[in-house]
């Protein structure tokens, strides 16, 4: 018979050889186990993720389907403009807005012999050349109306409705700055002997920075010069606000843009500028150009530059450029319909007339080739990527690539 003692004794003995239980390091274990199935967890979805977006970057679209359609009516001497996902239409008595149901969003009568339009993302700018007033307008409503002294040649709007116009007068050419409702906030004077002739004028989506391409006559030669002007609290130290500026010796530059508040270019018969900085821009590029460009467009990031292709690989060719002025940024697209339009919006190349369409990323790659079912007179990208809002000469489309 077993001594009770002897059998506690050797059962505390035998628990005793039973290795110690770490509960510190079970835990520790457990916290790990749950820590690698989530990374494991989250790997496994950014790659399905990575997968699916490979997918869709890399998808080629066939077709472009109807999704909606409502009936418009537009006169027939009626301008149309993509404006900010809407539809701008103009003649010389008045100016309206419609959004994607066709519906008005307002309309703003006037009187203008030749209406000329300027449009900084979602602010129009709407004025007669030679004449004295500019109406001033966002996606909601009319903003304000600016009245001006002196004939007007050229005007420019930024987002904050703040619009550089330029004014003839006998022997100068003054430049006028103005807020939407009108009231004067600077000006600055520019005469062919110690400036040159204003030939365009741009000004920064935030309306600080005024760009000025001057056109004049130096010891008997040809010269351009592209100036920049501070209206903001770095430039109210420097005389006439003047920033920065280049000049270019037998070339005339009759296009000058901002892309963003930082970044701008300047088109010249033989070149090429790209310029950065929020309150001294700099150039960032000059490309010397052999070839007679045929037109330029830009928006967001990038600037295309259209010629008509010698090599015979299409019928025209687009240089397209980053802001950056980054080289290897710089891509080539080749293709052959007639356009009627170029749009970059996001990293779409969008191409199209009337009746056909071609999509191409920033890097070349061509996304869709079709054509239409209506003639189409305006074609506006909406927020859905690859939706797109039709203008015919009767309806509104909205169609979306698949």
């Amino acid at each position: 018979m077993t001594n009770v003692r002897d059998y506690l004794k050797k059962k505390k003995e035998r628990e005793a050889e039973k290795p110690k239980i770490n509960y510190r390091e079970r835990i520790k274990s457990h916290k790990f186990t749950i820590f690698y199935r989530a990374v494991l967890i989250v790997v496994l979805i950014a790659a399905v993720i990575a997968a699916f977006y490979i997918q869709w970057n890399n998808k080629i679209y066939t077709q472009a389907v109807e999704i909606s359609s409502v009936e418009i009516n537009v006169t027939q001497d009626s301008r149309l403009l993509p404006f900010a996902g809407h539809l701008l239409t103009y003649s010389k008595d008045g100016a309206g807005c419609m959004d994607i149901k066709g519906k008005a969003v307002w309309n703003q009568t006037f009187e203008m012999q030749n209406p000329i339009v300027d449009i900084c993302q979602n602010v129009v700018a709407i004025g007669d050349y030679n004449g004295r007033n500019i109406y001033v307008m966002d996606t909601s409503g009319v903003m304000g109306s600016i009245t001006v002294n002196k004939p007007m040649r050229d005007f420019c709007v930024s987002s904050k409705g703040v619009v550089a116009a330029v004014l003839d007068d006998t022997d100068t050419t003054w430049i006028y700055l103005y807020d939407s409702q009108g009231k004067e906030l600077a000006y600055f004077r520019t005469t062919m002997k110690d400036s040159g002739y204003p030939v365009d004028v741009a000004i920064s989506p935030n309306g600080t920075i005024v760009c000025v391409s001057y056109l004049f006559v130096d010891s008997g030669r040809m010269k351009s010069s592209v100036a920049f002007y501070n209206f903001g609290d770095v430039g109210q130290n420097s005389t006439n606000n003047y920033a920065s500026g280049y000049d270019y010796l037998d070339t005339v530059v009759p296009y000058a843009r901002f892309l963003d508040n930082r970044s701008s270019f300047a088109v010249a018969d033989n070149r090429i500028m790209l310029y950065g900085g929020a309150q001294k821009p700099v150039i960032v590029l000059e490309s010397l150009i052999d070839e007679s460009v045929q037109s330029v467009y830009y928006g967001g990031d990038y600037v295309g530059l259209v010629f008509n292709d010698t090599e015979g690989v299409s019928r025209y060719r687009m240089d397209v450029y980053h802001k950056s002025g980054q080289p290897e940024l710089k891509q080539s697209i080749y293709f052959d319909i007639e356009y009627s339009d170029i749009i970059f919006h996001e990293d779409q190349i969008i191409i199209y007339n009337e009746t056909e369409c071609c999509i191409y990323k920033s890097n070349g790659t061509e996304k869709y080739s079709g054509s239409f079912d209506k003639t189409t007179l305006v074609l506006i990208p909406q927020s859905t990527p690859y939706r797109y809002m039709l203008v015919t000469p009767d309806s509104i489309d909205t169609i979306e690539l698949q």
